[in-house]
């Protein structure tokens, strides 16, 4: 089971350095169901290894010049707010419910992964919106610190977005601002404050430390393998089928959470089975929907021969 959780990490590795997350949206579900994690360990554990692995997946980026260190810095500083805090909350919530914030959570990215994307011109950005960054970094960190995922498939759009980054830019700055992130998100789970002590290890945390360096060793081996790709591969077909899969993943980890309630609700009565059957015809017509409605993508992408050549002009290393 190590080496199999190890072989599995390699492809988590793959998706953070190509496409600038995933690492926690797969490694929480790993560590739960193949390797028998509680929880908030797992959770824990995922933002440990993500924090490494985006460590090492930013070092191609950083040599290829795709990081804005400037715009990274500042919205990693506010999400790493966000984050502790987030972290400091969640381990004291019910597991059940946790994974079910999870799985709401990978359904949302999933969705923002699959959907048409109508490309626009994109304009050109003269300052950065600081309060915008900010405000957006500490609520994705909130996000990624409560449940150990949405970091670098929320960053990433938003750094598009709001630091006007084609998305190869995008995806190494996020990579800085997700290892930020899932840090402060570590420690919001790892330590508490006060019993006799300023700060201390949370007692309610156990991290079973051989199992998490091994994924970490092969989720890094993966990212740096990835991120040598980046600029030379077009993300938007992979990015739709990992879409697809993290959606799949979503709909069998609510399963797990509440599906034995629902089919004893069902269970009561014919009307009660009815119930049950149309709330899933909406949620799929719902999920249709969303997949089908086109979102706009100001940013210059792979199409836009501009998009890779600009690269090494575009860099922010001051």
């Amino acid at each position: 089971m190590l080496a199999l959780a190890g072989a599995l990490a390699i492809f988590i590795g793959l998706a953070v350095g190509i496409l600038g997350g995933g690492g926690s949206i797969l490694t929480t579900p790993l560590l739960v169901y193949v390797m028998g994690f509680d929880t908030k360990d797992a959770i824990a554990a995922s933002l440990f290894v993500v924090a490494v692995t985006s460590a090492f997946g930013l070092i191609g980026h950083a040599r290829g010049h795709r990081v804005r260190w400037r715009t990274g810095l500042i919205f990693g500083g506010a999400g790493m707010v966000g984050a502790f805090i987030g972290g400091q909350i969640g381990v004291h919530l019910p597991s059940a419910l946790l994974m079910a914030a999870f799985a709401v959570m990978m359904g949302v990215t999933a969705i923002a992964m699959i959907r048409v994307r109508k490309k626009i011109k994109a304009k050109d950005h003269t300052g950065l919106p600081l309060f915008r960054i900010l405000l957006d970094g500490a609520v994705v960190g909130f996000v990624t610190g409560l449940v150990g995922a949405g970091g670098g498939f929320l960053v990433v759009p938003a750094l598009a977005i709001l630091g006007g980054m084609p998305m190869p830019m995008a995806v190494g700055t996020s990579l800085l601002v997700v290892m930020m992130k899932s840090v402060a998100g570590f420690l919001g789970y790892a330590v508490k404050f006060g019993d006799g002590g300023l700060v201390s290890w949370n007692p309610a945390i156990h991290i079973n430390w051989l199992v998490t360096l091994v994924i970490t060793a092969g989720a890094v081996a993966g990212a740096l393998v990835g991120s040598s790709f980046v600029g030379r591969v077009h993300p938007d077909r992979l990015r739709k089928a990992f879409g697809w899969f993290v959606l799949a993943m979503a709909f069998f980890i609510l399963a797990q959470q509440l599906g034995a309630g629902v089919l004893s609700f069902a269970s009561v009565s014919v009307v009660n089975r009815l119930e049950v059957l149309a709330g899933g015809v909406l949620v799929v017509a719902l999920i249709v929907v969303l997949v089908r409605w086109p979102v706009k993508q100001p940013l210059a992408d792979f199409d836009d021969p501009g998009a890779v050549s600009d690269l090494s002009g575009k860099s922010d290393r001051g």
